[in-house]
This record gives structure tokens, C-alpha cells and sequence, in this order.
């Protein structure tokens, strides 16, 4: 059998060669086939999900609230001490330094990440802003919006954390963090379409055993920059960062 495997345009493009690697250790492991889907945004990844390509999602924390809820997608998996943290940053020599700092029809980079708009309108608060107050320029990539940021076209740019840290150290030593959230609790999920239903075991047990302690196991898991691995999802788990979702949506 081969299932479909799509993972989210947000995904670090330095890291796609890692899921080519994880694909082909978890066929050798759990004889199920994978094929990787790997959209370039969110619009292609929509139309791949709307056309019913995918058996399986490594899905944000925003589409996986909709998946889970609306789809009956079933949440199996999540990054080992990987939560989706985000960071918003401005150029170095920016005179904001705080989040506070930041006024009304400020002009601010975001990539079409519903999860990181969420969590940094919420890092907004101290500032009174709210969505309508921003002017929201969007960027193709976290790499853009650095470039942006830089550049003096925005005030500032929303990053997914782990993306942000993986710029390079130049690119870094160019912006300033105002503010990283620590949440902990939201995270990209690893959902499987109801079609799939008994055939999932197998390649979640391999999944679950890939060992960041064995040496061939750990190369995978870096190259996905997820180097601790994956831990089981159950549906209490899911539900509860469903819940912290919704708190965002508020």
C-alpha cells in the first residue's frame, strides 16, 4: 500500500531533505510506502487537501484544529520538545526595543501562518493592537520577511521560532527579538485521513521508534532539524491544544 504524506509549506526548506530520508527509513521499517506531497504554499496545500490527495498531514497547529475537527483527521503524532513557539524581531537598529514601543499602522511582515499571526496579535496585547490596527505585509517565506524586516519596508516581522533561529547567524546578528512566546503547548501534528484506518499502526509504531540515540536515527532527525523525534499524540492531547487554539481565536 502507499500513502500519501503532505507536509506544511511552513516547514523549514533547508529540512525538506529530511523527510526524503525519515520517508525512506519509515518504508524500509513498516513496509507501508510513502509518497511525500510538499506544497509550496498554502494555497497549493489547500488545493492538494481539497482534491483528497492526502492520506496523511504534518499539519500546523491552525489547519490541524480544522482537520481534526471538521475532516474526522486523526492526530497520531507530534515533535518530541519541538512546541511552536514565535518570535516577532525588528531590524538592530530599530529604535523600538519593546513590543510596547510598537503604534498603530505600524507595518509588520507575516507569512501565511494562521497559527503565528494568532500567537503574535496575543504577544501584541502589552501594545494594545489588534488586528486592524497593523498593517500586514505578507512574505512568501520567513527568509522574505527577514529581508523585510532589514530592509526598513516594515516596522517588524512575525517568525516561527524555530525558523527564525535557523537564519543565518549574519542574517540574526542583523535583527533584534522584542519578544518569543513560551507556550509549550502547540506544536505541528502529524494527522492520518479516516480512509487509512488499520494501516496507520505499523508505520506510526516505526515512527514512534525512530531513536534519536542510534546514529543513523539521530542523522535523520537533524536533518529534519526535530532532533528529538516524535512522541505519541493521543486524542486528550489533541483536544487540549484545540482548546488553546480557540483561546487564541478569542
Amino acid at each position: 500500500m502507499t500513502l500519501n504524506l503532505l507536509v506544511a509549506p511552513d516547514f523549514a526548506p533547508e529540512n525538506f531533505p529530511g523527510w526524503y530520508m525519515l520517508a525512506t527509513l519509515l518504508q524500509h521499517r513498516s513496509g507501508t510506502r510513502l509518497h511525500l506531497l510538499m506544497p509550496a504554499d498554502a494555497r497549493e496545500q489547500a488545493q492538494m487537501l481539497g482534491d483528497g490527495l492526502a492520506d496523511l498531514v504534518y499539519a500546523n497547529p491552525f489547519d490541524a484544529t480544522a482537520m481534526i475537527r471538521g475532516q474526522g483527521y486523526q492526530a497520531f503524532a507530534r515533535p518530541a520538545a519541538h512546541s511552536n513557539e514565535m518570535v516577532i524581531a525588528t531590524a538592530a537598529g530599530s529604535p523600538v526595543s519593546v513590543v510596547e514601543e510598537l503604534r498603530p499602522g505600524c507595518r509588520i511582515a507575516v507569512t501565511d501562518n494562521r497559527d503565528v499571526r494568532l500567537i503574535g496579535l496575543r504577544l501584541l496585547e502589552p501594545a494594545d493592537l489588534t488586528e486592524r490596527d497593523i498593517q500586514w505585509v505578507p512574505a512568501n517565506s520567513h527568509q522574505a520577511a527577514a529581508r523585510m524586516t532589514l530592509s526598513g519596508q516594515v516596522d517588524a516581522g512575525f517568525f516561527l521560532a524555530s525558523a527564525y533561529h535557523a537564519l543565518a547567524r549574519i542574517t540574526r546578528g542583523q535583527l533584534k527579538v522584542l519578544v518569543e512566546s513560551k507556550l509549550r503547548d502547540i506544536s505541528h501534528v502529524l494527522l492520518a485521513h479516516p480512509r487509512v484506518g488499520d494501516d496507520l499502526q505499523p508505520l506510526a509504531a516505526a515512527l514512534l521508534a525512530v531513536d534519536p540515540s542510534r546514529p543513523g536515527d539521530a542523522e535523520v532527525l537533524q536533518a529534519l532539524g526535530l532532533p528529538a523525534g516524535f512522541e505519541a499524540m493521543e486524542r486528550e492531547d489533541a483536544e487540549f491544544m484545540i482548546d488553546l487554539m480557540d483561546t487564541l481565536l478569542d
